[in-house]
């Protein structure tokens, strides 16, 4: 990855009454403006983060969406829908007086990255996407009621294990009732839960520090409280709406990078994408599971991260 750098700025930009977003610029003021989406909902932007874009040619835009990181209220789920994070998006742009820029996601920054796209395809140069999660009644079902936890048994016992046996026939609902009630002990117990459950399956080798970073209370508050809201209510979207939007690329270039065990957003959701658009390029790493800092992910995000940008300038 590139070397760490530091902001050349950072602020808080309020978007409504309610959230105050953390935003930060790195990178060369004067270059290819790039926007970094992170996953969650609810994760938080990381300094590194940062790292994997040419400082020398990007003008690299972080923010924490709402609720996340380090943009207030934490955890907040008033006012936090996709249609308000895609509003951010675009207050942002005005803000920094951007006129067009490369848009960057990983796992829930795909949907993310992928909606804001569809609805503004001409604010887009070009979209960078890693783990892509379609958000669909199917793709929540696998990992968060049936399916991933096959895989991984010992590790879903872990996850079942704050919700009593008659409720789990719903485990979202379930989860959401706690992690948005009064019960501060049962909600901190949910949200280690919640957040354990997505650390521990993010890679194809076992990592303990990425499990350990997702378990961690406050990163864990706000990442279960948002994603649960955001599940619950199908992302605040239409059925399938990010497929049968797709045609609203078709004049947008993109790369997605997606591995090949992938047990968080299984790679038939970037299969079905990359064919509704044809100006995207597909790259399985085979070798790698959902993390963006898995060696063969960070290297194909890089290669198209320098690739865009050539192209760009």
């Amino acid at each position: 990855m590139y070397p760490e750098i530091q902001p050349y700025k950072a602020e808080h930009l309020p978007v409504s009454g309610e959230h105050n977003l953390y935003l930060e610029q790195s990178g060369n003021s004067q270059g290819q403006a790039v926007l970094f989406l992170h996953g969650g909902p609810g994760g938080g932007c990381q300094p590194w983060n940062r790292q994997f874009f040419d400082p020398g040619g990007y003008r690299i835009i972080l923010f924490d969406q709402r609720g996340a990181g380090r943009s207030t209220p934490h955890a907040s789920l008033e006012e936090n829908t996709t249609q308000h994070l895609i509003a951010d998006i675009e207050a942002i742009r005005v803000h920094l007086k951007i006129e067009r820029w490369v848009v960057f996601g990983g796992s829930w920054g795909s949907t993310l990255a992928l909606a804001y796209a569809e609805q503004n395809p001409e604010r887009v140069l070009g979209l960078i996407l890693r783990g892509v999660f379609l958000c669909r009644d199917v793709d929540i079902h696998w990992f968060y009621q049936y399916g991933a936890g096959r895989l991984f048994p010992d590790y879903w016992e872990d996850f079942l294990a704050p919700i009593p046996e008659l409720e789990r026939y719903d485990l979202v609902t379930a989860y959401y009732k706690r992690l948005s009630g009064d019960d501060e002990v049962a909600r901190m117990a949910c949200a280690e839960a919640w957040s354990r459950w997505e650390g521990r399956t993010a890679t194809l080798k076992p990592d303990t520090r990425l499990a350990a970073h997702f378990s961690e209370p406050h990163f864990a508050t706000a990442m279960a409280r948002i994603e649960c809201h955001y599940f619950i209510n199908q992302a605040f979207m239409r059925s399938n709406q990010l497929l049968e939007d797709a045609y609203r690329l078709a004049e947008i270039p993109g790369v997605i990078v997606h591995g090949r065990y992938d047990v968080i957003c299984p790679v038939d959701q970037a299969c079905l994408l990359h064919q509704e658009w044809p100006k995207s390029e597909l790259k399985i790493i085979p070798d790698a599971g959902h993390a963006a800092s898995e060696p063969g992910i960070t290297k194909a995000l890089l290669q198209a991260t320098d690739g865009m940008l050539a192209e760009l300038t």
